[in-house]
């Protein structure tokens, strides 16, 4: 377990503390000849501990916090670890080519698939390369190019989602970015080809659901999914940014909300302090996840499976849980 970021969460201070510790005793070994083994082992333990104590019962808010956290595994590190001969495929054919959204094919498992995804960078250059995971109207358009390649080969999709939500500049609406949001909500549906997307880090809004309207939708444990940001809902309802946990409360954004909601199918369980502590160990429990769910929709023929998707979105909203 380790945690090289810069960014501390107001409630891992504690976690800090302890690790900071660990790392000056290893240091004092270092410079002088000092027996520190047992002082280690108590302290990882006393770690451990508190790490668990931490992350056991986290607010929505403090979900959040997590799941934008800067170290979490992002698209890229999912379709590297676990795409073979991932192929990027650029370009819209209308406009131009958006970084922001990953598109290309590869072979997950053995299996040919189509990949989407948002990508938002780790420092400021590549966040700025990929506008922080925000896709323009032609990054929803080559999704769109995408998902129509999919469906004349019958490859399955797999999308990664992982946006604040699409860009909202001036430029962005001036191309069509709702209609090319809408193009795409309706390309998932029409696709005949198994389609598993998983929450990885934020689901925002219609940013999200562009490429995530899927046979089955799985989320990270500390990952949210939400028609609107936490800042934006509180702007909006109470005028007041102090209202953000407020809004994060009343949006049930949360992936444990959302499976009692039936919004989405699986939560993903992420290592004990969040997927930014292991990521190795995250990426390979997405990658199980959606190899279940993809060998449970293979069998499915195309029609069976466009009706699926259809019906389980239709559904939603019907018969809700009282939360």
């Amino acid at each position: 377990m380790s945690n090289n970021s810069t960014l501390v969460l107001d409630f891992e201070k504690n976690i800090v503390e302890i690790e900071a510790k660990i790392e000056s005793l290893r240091l004092l070994a270092q410079d002088e000849d000092v027996d520190i083994a047992q002082e280690v082992k108590r302290l990882q333990e006393k770690l451990e501990r508190q790490v668990k104590q931490s992350y056991a019962n986290l607010t929505p808010w403090q979900k959040s916090q997590v799941a934008r956290h800067p170290d979490r595994p992002h698209c890229l590190d999912y379709v590297y670890a676990l795409i073979e001969d991932f192929t990027p495929l650029c370009g819209d054919r209308f406009f131009a080519d958006d970084e922001a959204m990953i598109a290309g094919i590869g072979r997950f498992k053995n299996i040919s698939v189509v990949v989407l995804g948002q990508e938002k960078g780790r420092d400021l250059e590549t966040r700025m390369k990929y506008n922080f995971g925000m896709a323009k109207p032609e990054g929803y358009r080559k999704a769109q190019r995408l998902m129509e390649m999919a469906d004349k080969f019958n490859l399955p999709v797999i999308s990664f989602v992982d946006t604040a939500g699409a860009y909202p500049g001036i430029e962005a609406e001036a191309r069509g970015q709702a209609e090319a949001i809408a193009s795409s909500i309706e390309k998932c549906l029409q696709v005949r080809a198994p389609m598993v997307s998983v929450v990885i880090g934020e689901g925002g809004s219609g940013g999200a659901i562009a490429i995530a309207v899927a046979n089955r939708v799985l989320m990270l444990e500390n990952s949210i999914y939400s028609v609107i940001s936490p800042e934006g809902c509180a702007s909006i309802l109470w005028r007041s940014s102090d209202k953000v946990k407020e809004a994060t409360e009343a949006l049930h954004l949360t992936a444990q909300d959302l499976k009692k909601l039936g919004i989405i199918d699986e939560i993903i369980n992420e290592p004990t302090g969040g997927a930014h502590r292991d990521v190795k160990t995250t990426i390979e429990r997405v990658g199980d996840a959606v190899l279940r769910n993809l060998k449970e929709l293979l069998p499915m023929n195309s029609e069976d499976l466009k009706k699926q998707r259809t019906e389980k979105f239709l559904a939603m909203g019907r018969n809700l849980p009282e939360m």
